[in-house]
C-alpha cells in the first residue's frame, strides 16, 4: 500500500509542477526544470515529437511489450531536435526498455543527448548508443554488465563517483580486460560495484583516496602470485563480495590493508569449513570491523569435523570489541553455542546491536536463564535471531525481576516451543519492548510461534486496559 502512496504522490506533484509551468513566466523555467529532472526512460521526450504522439498515447495505456517499435522509422533530423529540447534539463535517468534505440540512430556519434545528467541506470543492453547517454556532469552510472564501449565512461563522465557493473563476466578474458582498462580511467571513485578485479586494479584503487565503498560480484578471477606494491585502502569503509566460494575473499584480504574499514558484508554460495576457517581467521587482523554479515546457503554435511574444533565461528569474532552489528547465516555457523559461550562472547560486544545466528541445522542450547545472563552485558542490543531452547523452561518471569528494555526484535521461528503460553509470559514480563517473536513474513505460515505471539499480544492488551484502568 505504502508503493501506491508514493505513486500517488509522485504523480500528484508532477500535475502540480506542470500547473505551476503555465502560471506565469517567472515559474515556467524552473518548474521546466522540475518537470523534467528525473525520467524513468525516454518515452516523454519521444512524446514532444508530433508523428509519435498517437504511438506513445497508446503506448501510455497499454504494456509497452505489445508495441513493435521496429516498424517505426528513425527520426529525422528535425524531429532530432524536437527531442532533444528538453533532454538539458533531465538530471536523472532510469532506461527500462531498449525497443527504440533504433529511433535515435539519426544523432551523431559526438551528440551527448544530457549535458546535465547526474545519474544513469539501466538493466538494458546500450549496445551501440552507450555514448550518447553519457554526460561530463555524469557522477553515478549503473550499467547491467561489462560493454565493450565501456571504456568511454571515465573518458567522457570526468566527473564519475559511483560506477555499478553487479554482473558476472559473459567472457572472462575479454571483457576483464575492458573492465580493468575502464576502472584504472577512474581517478575519482566513491563507489565501485563490480565483477572480480586482478591484482593490477586492485593496485590502482589502493591509490584513490575518494574510495568508501567497494562490492565485488561473482570470483571467476584467477588472482595468482604479484609482485606489486599496494598502498593501504585509507578510507574505504566497506567492503562486500558475493562469490561462488571464499577463496577470492581470502586471498584479497590477506594481501592488503583497509585500516579504516568497518562493515563487510558476504554472500557466499558453498562456504565449507577448509575455506570457511582461513577466511575467520584473516577477518580477525581487522579490528576496526563493527558490522560483520556472512551469508551462505551450503556448507559441510558432516558436523564431526566441528564438533572438536574449539575455533568455532563464533569464537573466532571473540577479538572484534567494536562489534555492532554480527549476521551469519550458514550451517553450524552456531556450533558449540550454549549458555557459557554466549555470555563470553557478549562480555566481549559491549556494543553490540545486532546479533543473528541463523542455523536451521543447530540444535538449541542456549536456554532463557542463559539468554537474560547475557543480556545483562548488552544493554543497547535491539535485535536478537539465535537457536533458543524454548522447551526447557528453565525461569520463572514472576520471580524475575531483571527487564531489558532496548531488545524489540525476538525471533523465535527457529525454536522448538513446548509451552507458547509459557514462553509468551517470559518475553512479557522481561522482555517488554519485544511486540512480536518471529519476522513479519511468518505472518502466513501456521505454527506455535504464532501461538506465542498470540498469547503475547493479549498480554500486552490486558496490561494496558489496567493501566488505564488506573487512570
Amino acid at each position: 500500500m505504502h508503493q501506491y502512496h508514493h505513486i500517488a504522490r509522485y504523480r500528484w506533484r508532477r500535475k502540480s509542477v506542470a500547473a505551476l509551468a503555465i502560471t506565469c513566466k517567472l515559474f515556467h523555467e524552473p518548474a521546466m526544470d522540475l518537470l523534467w529532472a528525473e525520467l524513468d526512460g525516454i518515452e516523454p521526450l519521444l512524446g514532444c515529437i508530433a508523428r509519435l504522439h498517437p504511438i506513445m498515447n497508446r503506448i501510455a495505456g497499454s504494456e509497452m511489450q505489445c508495441f513493435r517499435f521496429e516498424v517505426i522509422k528513425p527520426l529525422s533530423e528535425h524531429e532530432a531536435r524536437q527531442f532533444l529540447h528538453h533532454a538539458p534539463r533531465v538530471r536523472s535517468l532510469r532506461i527500462l526498455y531498449d525497443d527504440y534505440f533504433h529511433l535515435l540512430s539519426v544523432l551523431p556519434i559526438e551528440t551527448c543527448m544530457f549535458p546535465r545528467l547526474l545519474s544513469l541506470s539501466t538493466d538494458r543492453d546500450l549496445n551501440r548508443y552507450l555514448h550518447l547517454f553519457l554526460s561530463p556532469t555524469l557522477r553515478r552510472c549503473n550499467l547491467p554488465f561489462v560493454h565493450p564501449d565501456s571504456r568511454s565512461v571515465p573518458a567522457r563522465c570526468v566527473a564519475l563517483e559511483d560506477l555499478s557493473i553487479k554482473s558476472s563476466f559473459a567472457n572472462i578474458a575479454a571483457d576483464g580486460h575492458v573492465l580493468y582498462d575502464t576502472i584504472r580511467l577512474c581517478n575519482g571513485l566513491v563507489n565501485l560495484a563490480c565483477p572480480p578485479l586482478n591484482w593490477t586494479t586492485w593496485e590502482h584503487l589502493s591509490n584513490l583516496p575518494t574510495l568508501l565503498t567497494l562490492e565485488i560480484w561473482d570470483d571467476r578471477c584467477s588472482l595468482g602470485r604479484h609482485n606489486l606494491k599496494f598502498a593501504p585502502f585509507l578510507n574505504l569503509t566497506r567492503l562486500y563480495f558475493c562469490t561462488r566460494t571464499a577463496a577470492y575473499t581470502v586471498a584479497v584480504m590477506q594481501h592488503l590493508e583497509f585500516p579504516s574499514l568497518n562493515r563487510l558484508e558476504m554472500d557466499v554460495f558453498d562456504l565449507r569449513w577448509a575455506q570457511a576457517e582461513p577466511l575467520l581467521c584473516v577477518l580477525s587482523r581487522f579490528k576496526t570491523l563493527s558490522h560483520i554479515a556472512i551469508s551462505s546457503e551450503r556448507g559441510d554435511r558432516d558436523v564431526q569435523i566441528l564438533l572438536g574444533n574449539s575455533l568455532t565461528p563464533i569464537r573466532q569474532f571473540l577479538c572484534f570489541t567494536q562489534l555492532r552489528t554480527l549476521r551469519f547465516k550458514f550451517p553450524y555457523c552456531c556450533i558449540n553455542l550454549d549458555n557459557d559461550l554466549l555470555l563470553k562472547a557478549i562480555s566481549g560486544w559491549p556494543h553490540i546491536r545486532m546479533l543473528e545466528f541463523m542455523d536451521s541445522r543447530a540444535v538449541p542450547t542456549v536456554t532463557f536463564r542463559g539468554l537474560f545472563a547475557a543480556l545483562h552485558r548488552c544493554p543497547r542490543l535491539h535485535t536478537l535471531d539465535i537457536p533458543l531452547d524454548a522447551v526447557n523452561l528453565d525461569i520463572d518471569p514472576t520471580a524475575e525481576s531483571f527487564q531489558h528494555t532496548s531488545l524489540r526484535h525476538l525471533n523465535l521461528a527457529s525454536s522448538g516451543i513446548s509451552d507458547a503460553e509459557a514462553v509468551a509470559r517470559i518475553v512479557f514480563a522481561v522482555l517488554p519492548s519485544v511486540d512480536r517473536v518471529y519476522p513479519p513474513e511468518y505472518d502466513s505460515r501456521p505454527g506455535v510461534c504464532l501461538e506465542v505471539q498470540k498469547h503475547l499480544v493479549s498480554f500486552r492488551a490486558s496490561a494496558d486496559l489496567g493501566r488505564r484502568v488506573l487512570i
